[in-house]
């Protein structure tokens, strides 16, 4: 069994209900308040984590209006932007993080970030957060990935659409480097994803070629595939978060709203306790359903030598007497004594 992590005392691992992380991303719309009203829905919600973005847009790409900094996708959310406006809307001021993070504190919850190069490292690094994420599309930036190693902290990495060999090297340059605490995402990079592209059964194949702990970061409408993949052995579900979809935001339409997060957070640990262990046979809690099993019962008045009969024995509820298996070869059998109807039968009646 891999190892549980461990980020500021709160524990992953597959014996814990499930770790739900609330991503503000950029539905904050450039207003801290807004930011901070997110943290508080979240919380109210029963998220554990609330995860940020570090970036600037001119950290993230350059400020050309060429073709290939065009986003044309009819699919894409964000169709018909440039990627450095995108990013000057989307980013999270980096002034703002401490506010959010000591929100996020008196609130109960881990917070952290997503840094997209070095500087949003040391950054962080600044504000001692507690872990970092790797995003989907950066998890092929091996130099990110050795500095965010080298800080010694848990990291959660997404998956997207690295190939297993990417992956491979990812994870082995976070152990090369030092790092023990590792969670990969399985995620589908499309905004938002459809149940039908998620493939959570790569949930349990991943535990099993990476050997740590492995959750989900879910971009589809609602918590059903979260709560699949909670099903097949996931420890953490990542979902975008906001206020309402309606006020809009640079992610909202993929977003969970707050009685969907709470939705989430009661049927996943639902889900994770129904996991149990493997089990036949009468449960604890079902012992005392037993008595609605069907068995032998005596069906009319019977005298001592009297033959059991179809008409005078009889499979019925409850199940008190012997076990149905024993009908045929009991047809013809003595009793060896006066039994009225009702009676549930019971070797010791019989010669």
């Amino acid at each position: 069994m891999t190892q549980a992590v461990q980020i500021a005392g709160h524990v992953i691992g597959v014996d814990k209900a499930p770790t739900i992380i609330a991503e503000m991303s950029g539905n904050h719309n450039q207003s801290l308040e807004r930011a901070l009203a997110i943290v508080d829905a979240a919380a109210e919600s029963g998220a554990h984590a609330i995860k940020l973005q570090t970036y600037t847009a001119d950290t993230m790409t350059l400020p050309i209006r060429g073709s290939q900094f065009y986003i044309t996708d009819h699919s894409n959310p964000w169709k018909g932007n440039h990627l450095h406006d995108l990013y000057q809307k989307a980013y999270t001021p980096w002034e703002w993080h401490a506010p959010i993070m000591e929100r996020a504190a008196e609130r109960g919850m881990i917070c952290f970030s997503s840094p997209f190069d070095r500087t949003a490292v040391e950054f962080l690094e600044g504000m001692d957060v507690p872990c970092y994420k790797i995003a989907s599309f950066e998890n092929a930036d091996i130099p990110l990935i050795r500095r965010v190693a080298q800080t010694g902290k848990p990291v959660i990495m997404s998956t997207g659409m690295a190939t297993i060999a990417e992956l491979d090297e990812s994870v082995r340059t976070l152990r090369d480097q030092g790092c023990k605490d590792i969670v990969l995402l399985k995620c589908t990079s499309t905004y938002p994803a459809t149940p039908v592209n998620s493939n959570v059964l790569t949930v349990p194949h991943m535990r099993s070629l990476f050997d740590c702990e492995i959750g989900l970061s879910d971009h589809t409408m609602g918590i059903g595939a979260a709560i699949a993949a909670v099903a097949h052995g996931a420890t953490v579900i990542e979902k975008h978060f906001t206020l309402a979809r309606a006020e809009g935001g640079v992610d909202s339409s993929f977003s969970l709203e707050p009685d969907e997060l709470a939705a989430l957070v009661t049927e996943s640990e639902r889900a994770w306790q129904s996991l149990g262990a493997v089990q036949y046979g009468a449960a604890e809690g079902e012992k005392e359903s037993a008595r609605f099993r069907r068995s032998l019962y005596i069906a009319k008045d019977m005298m001592a030598g009297e033959r059991l009969t179809e008409e005078n024995l009889r499979i019925v509820r409850p199940g008190y007497g012997l076990a149905p298996r024993y009908y045929e070869i009991l047809i013809g059998r003595r009793v060896n004594k006066d039994l009225t109807a009702g009676v549930a039968l019971d070797w010791s009646m019989l010669d």
